[in-house]
């Protein structure tokens, strides 16, 4: 299943900013559009259309057994009412990040960076869902969509300062942060 995000006129979640944090960023959209389906979703109206990522939710990686049953018991789905402020964070990855092996990437990943341990006291107020693009020949490697209530925003800040100073960050060549609330 593809969930494929589109930067344009309409859609659910009316887009607050669209800032660069490294790289290029994308192009400034009023709304954002959200489609699951089995194919990339094309745009409506292309015209209407500014930029389109798409990726696929997959297993997690460089995860352990106790670290995804623990994610399991805490982390909260998405789609809950209260959750009206979202983020979608596409990254990529630099070359010497894929480089690496699994292995070296997972002590990066957790062992040094402590993506997993470190981010644990965020959940369940904050959601989230990532999406692996790479392999599809698009733009970033990855989408990380969030959903939290209004008031999680500080908490949300929070999280995404602590994942920046992490040294797995410093294999990021370009990052862009869309927030959005939910239309009504």
């Amino acid at each position: 299943m593809f969930t494929t995000f589109r930067g344009g006129q309409s859609g659910g979640w009316k887009v607050t900013s669209v800032a660069r944090v490294k790289g290029e960023t994308l192009q400034k959209v009023a709304a954002l559009s959200i489609v699951a389906s089995e194919a990339i979703a094309l745009p409506l109206l292309p015209s209407q259309t500014s930029w389109r990522l798409a990726g696929v939710a997959s297993h997690l990686r460089y995860t352990e057994k106790a670290e995804r049953e623990q994610l399991t018991a805490v982390q909260a789905g998405l789609g809950h009412s209260d959750a009206t402020h979202a983020a979608l964070i596409p990254i990529r990855k630099n070359a010497a990040w894929w480089e690496l092996t699994q292995e070296e990437r997972r002590k990066i990943f957790e062992d040094k960076s402590h993506h997993i341990a470190g981010t644990m006291k965020y959940l369940p107020a904050i959601a989230r869902q990532l999406y692996h693009s790479r392999d599809l020949g698009m733009s970033f490697d990855f989408l990380t969509w969030f959903e939290f209530a209004p008031e999680h925003a500080s908490l949300f800040e929070e999280l995404v300062g602590t994942l920046r100073a992490t040294e797995e960050w410093t294999y990021v060549e370009r990052e862009v942060d869309v927030r959005v609330i939910r239309e009504d």
